[in-house]
């Protein structure tokens, strides 16, 4: 008769919960959505344009009728907004910048084509004078110094001709001190007190953001670098307290930039803040991932498992080009 001993096993058994893919789902502690996800997109002049952005495998700079098509579908997907990014014509970047608060401009002009025809789609901006400006920077340059208040004034400016074309949120990313209070006093007075704010609150001198300035037309523009006025990256509590600056000027939400290399900065800003967190899933990140995804070096799954590193993080949301793609992966 066999003699009865103690299990050789501890009791609990962590593998039984990952047996099936209906148990693993069932005791997942964080998801993914598509509502979770703003697509950034570049838009252009043109009609019919679609023209690919070599170091941004899959993303291209999209005419505005383009773009409208390419949102309705991602818009059907689930993605709930998108982000717009003009190139603007060389000869619109000037060293006053007048084009960033033209009425008219490519952005305002894509504004109010979104909110006519996809109203429900929210439709949020970036608000700094790089793409409008001659030497690339997001502020004035006088002498060597790229100037604040001055960049802030215009900034303003900027903000309400975005609000008057429709805008749903403002994306200030140009990182100077006190533009968020200076846009949320502009705003309300003009009685645009139902735009909200996104800031861009801890946004680092990083460099993940190559891509990006191709995809804008920015490289080789750069007079400099930008690190005056974006954060350390060596600087966590410095980051900390550009947020709580920024939700104390009146941001409803705020974004740390770059995203995977800065999970600890995403995490540190939900446990102190408590507020609605986003992350920017640059154009460095993607271009790593999709570089490889392209290449066979990486299956695409890595695209939904860095998504879900975000919200495991803390993230309520992210801005990624992965959006559409994401979006109807997890539709299955």
């Amino acid at each position: 008769m066999p003699v009865h001993t103690p299990a050789a096993f501890p009791a609990a058994r962590l593998r039984r919960l990952r047996r099936t893919s209906a148990l693993r789902d069932l005791v997942a502690e964080t998801a993914v959505t598509a509502a979770d996800l703003i697509w950034p997109v570049f838009i252009r002049e043109g009609r019919g344009v679609e023209e690919p952005i070599p170091s941004m495998p899959g993303v291209s700079r999209l005419s505005l009728d383009v773009m409208l098509r390419k949102a309705a579908e991602a818009h059907a997907a689930g993605v709930g907004a998108i982000c717009l990014f003009p190139y603007t014509d060389q000869s619109l970047r000037t060293e006053d910048c007048a084009e960033a608060w033209n009425p008219e401009n490519l952005t305002n002009r894509a504004i109010r084509l979104l909110k006519a025809e996809l109203p429900d789609m929210a439709v949020m901006t970036d608000i700094a004078l790089d793409p409008y400006n001659a030497n690339g920077h997001d502020g004035f340059v006088v002498g060597q110094e790229i100037v604040n208040d001055e960049t802030v004034a215009a900034l303003v400016k900027m903000a309400l001709a975005q609000c008057e074309a429709g805008a749903d949120i403002l994306g200030p990313s140009d990182m100077m001190d006190g533009r968020i209070g200076a846009i949320r006093h502009a705003v309300e007075s003009a009685g645009y007190q139902k735009v909200a704010i996104l800031s861009y609150a801890a946004k680092f001198a990083s460099g993940f953001y190559g891509p990006f300035r191709d995809a804008v037309g920015a490289s080789g523009r750069l007079v400099g670098d930008k690190k005056t006025y974006q954060v350390n990256p060596a600087n966590r509590l410095e980051a900390l307290r550009c947020v709580a600056r920024d939700l104390d000027e009146g941001a409803d939400m705020v974004m740390v930039k770059p995203g995977m290399p800065y999970l600890d900065i995403c995490r540190a800003v939900k446990d102190e803040f408590g507020v609605p967190t986003f992350a920017y899933q640059v154009s460095g990140e993607y271009a790593m991932l999709a570089g490889a995804i392209e290449r066979g070096w990486l299956g695409e799954a890595v695209m939904l498992e860095s998504l879900l590193a975000f919200k495991r993080a803390g993230c309520d949301g992210v801005l990624t080009y992965f959006a559409p793609a994401a979006a109807k992966a997890l539709r299955g």
